[in-house]
């Protein structure tokens, strides 16, 4: 797939109309001009969602009341479609060729990797960052499988607000348990589903990872259940049955799940070292680049092309090393879009780029 063209109104501060490049695609410019909010937008237009905010309607300009992108896909040289999104207050709409859609057919048109900053806490932040990963990958190869994360997450909601109500009540285990059971049975079968997926990605992931690309030591990936140990992993259901009949009276008493996928975790080593707590900043970030290269991978395996690759400060990020390296690794691959405020940057490596020069929230070719 390619990102043909995007155009931005009223979001943050962008405006106009851009086209890009099948290969390498450069915003660069001083700090604060808008060359993040691109990608912000690219972001927006493939997932419906930003990676700087989970309030979409902070992205609209101080001064109006609703923000629109647009962009052109190609998917084949047959098939082009245009998506939108448009935000105003809490809501958006979406629309494919000006058709209203809602979020699950809308999924899977346009799909992009990011590598920022803040997605580095996916290696040295908490287990929820990962689960987030991990999720998103999924989604991006099959997008109605959003509705089992959400089904999901709208029954531990409504389990705690029930826990919670229990908690203040003086029952018998037997009766909370005949009162919680009704959602347990729910959060066997949704759970079941999504340890099966993560499972399945993580061997995915691990069968393309490129374990040495950057450096000497070598990345592994592990998924790590919460009912490690418990039991029988590869009899599931009736694991997390077991374990949720067991801790009925915790669970009661904490007012909380605390039995589910929303505990799990995935485990990431360098050379057998744990790399959250040992790695540092550098094989941190490599060990990113190798994680989202290899969900890069596992999306063309799947889908038979590839999907955006947006990496914002590449040279606050990486190394010049790094970066040739990264950039020869793409080369022929994906559509990639990166953000940079040196000059060097684009003197190395924008000759075979269509650099973009951002200034006030317009991009013009440089």
């Amino acid at each position: 797939m390619l990102l043909e063209s995007l155009e931005a109104i009223n979001f943050r501060n962008l405006q106009g109309r851009i086209e890009f490049e099948p290969g390498l695609n450069v915003f660069s410019g001083e700090n604060g001009q808008g060359k993040t909010n691109w990608l912000e937008a690219i972001a927006v237009l493939a997932a419906t969602r930003s990676f700087r905010t989970s309030k979409l309607q902070e992205a609209v300009n101080f001064e109006e009341q609703t923000a629109s992108i647009r962009g052109k896909v190609r998917e084949s040289p047959e098939i082009v479609r245009e998506l939108q999104v448009i935000i105003a207050g809490n809501t958006k709409t979406l629309a494919i060729n000006g058709k209203k859609e809602i979020v699950q057919k809308y999924l899977g048109q346009l799909y992009a990797v990011v590598f920022n900053s803040d997605e580095l806490e996916i290696v040295r932040g908490t287990p929820e960052s990962r689960r987030r990963f991990l999720d998103a990958g999924i989604v991006g190869l099959h997008p109605p499988f959003v509705q089992v994360f959400t089904d999901y997450n709208r029954v531990i909601k409504q389990k705690n607000s029930l826990l919670q109500s229990l908690a203040e009540q003086s029952l018998s285990i037997e009766a909370a348990a005949e009162k919680l059971q009704p959602w347990n049975q729910q959060l066997v079968a949704l759970a079941a589903k999504i340890h099966r997926a993560r499972v399945r990605f993580v061997d995915r992931i691990n069968g393309v990872l490129e374990k040495k690309l950057f450096g000497r030591e070598e990345l592994s990936v592990r998924y790590l259940s919460s009912l490690e140990d418990k039991g029988d992993l590869n009899d599931y259901e009736n694991l997390i049955s077991e374990r949720l009949d067991l801790r009925v009276q915790a669970e009661v008493v904490s007012g909380h799940a605390l039995i589910g996928i929303h505990r799990d975790d995935m485990e990431l080593k360098f050379d057998g070292h744990d790399i959250r707590k040992f790695g540092s900043a550098g094989q941190q970030r490599s060990a990113l680049l190798l994680l989202q290269l290899a969900n890069i991978a596992v999306f063309h395996a799947t889908r038979g092309e590839f999907p955006l690759f947006l990496i914002d400060d590449i040279d606050a990020e990486l190394d010049y090393k790094r970066i040739g390296k990264l950039l020869a690794f793409l080369d022929g691959k994906t559509q990639t879009f990166v953000t940079t405020s040196k000059e060097s940057f684009v003197e190395r490596f924008g000759s075979a780029a269509k650099v973009f020069r951002v200034e006030g929230g317009t991009a013009e070719i440089q």
